[in-house]
């Protein structure tokens, strides 16, 4: 009999609810901040090229990570 301790194995199930939605929470808000700075990081030929005005761009970037 083999046992599998590869961290994709193990069973998840028996987590807190709470420690889950904090943990989903916090990925959220680490990909909002990562992609609000990349989107600050965006030429103006980039932002056309997307369909966003500088304005637009501006507002969205400087939005705090928790807010959507």
């Amino acid at each position: 009999m083999s046992t599998c301790t590869h961290p994709s194995m193990i069973n998840h199930h028996g987590q807190s609810g709470l420690l889950s939605a904090l943990r989903d929470t916090w990925l959220l808000w680490r990909n909002r901040s990562r992609e609000r700075a990349g989107l600050a990081r965006l030429s103006e030929r980039d932002l056309h090229d997307i369909g966003l005005s500088w304005g637009e761009m501006l507002y969205e970037a400087e939005k705090p990570f928790w807010r959507s």
